[in-house]
């Protein structure tokens, strides 16, 4: 299992409404999610800056890359531009990071 960190952000003043849009997730991202190998993904909010923090596992970059070409992947960019920035094509400008440390689970 691959560990994907990266973060986004959100328009001052659209956090309320970026929380209300998650609870639940849409089912056919979930699922599309699901078939694509992503497994634990998380979002946290830092509020005072609106900065996001999106933490998944995921099975492999390429079957996670292909996600974005899923009519529910591209559903969801366009029912979530109004709240932060996108890119031309509609994703979420994200800014991929990379793990300096980890301590692995120490149950066998």
């Amino acid at each position: 299992m691959i560990r994907k960190a990266f973060v986004m952000s959100l328009y001052p003043g659209t956090a309320a409404e970026y929380e209300r849009r998650h609870a639940p997730i849409a089912r056919d991202l979930a699922d599309t999610l699901d078939a694509h190998g992503v497994r634990n993904y998380s979002i946290f909010l830092q509020a005072a800056t609106g900065q996001l923090f999106a933490y998944a596992e995921i099975e492999s970059e390429e079957r996670w890359n292909t996600i974005a070409e899923t009519p529910a992947c591209r559903h969801w960019w366009n029912y979530m531009r109004d709240l932060m920035p996108v890119e031309r094509d509609g994703r979420p400008c994200a800014v991929d990071l990379r793990e300096v440390f980890h301590l692995p689970d120490p149950s066998p």
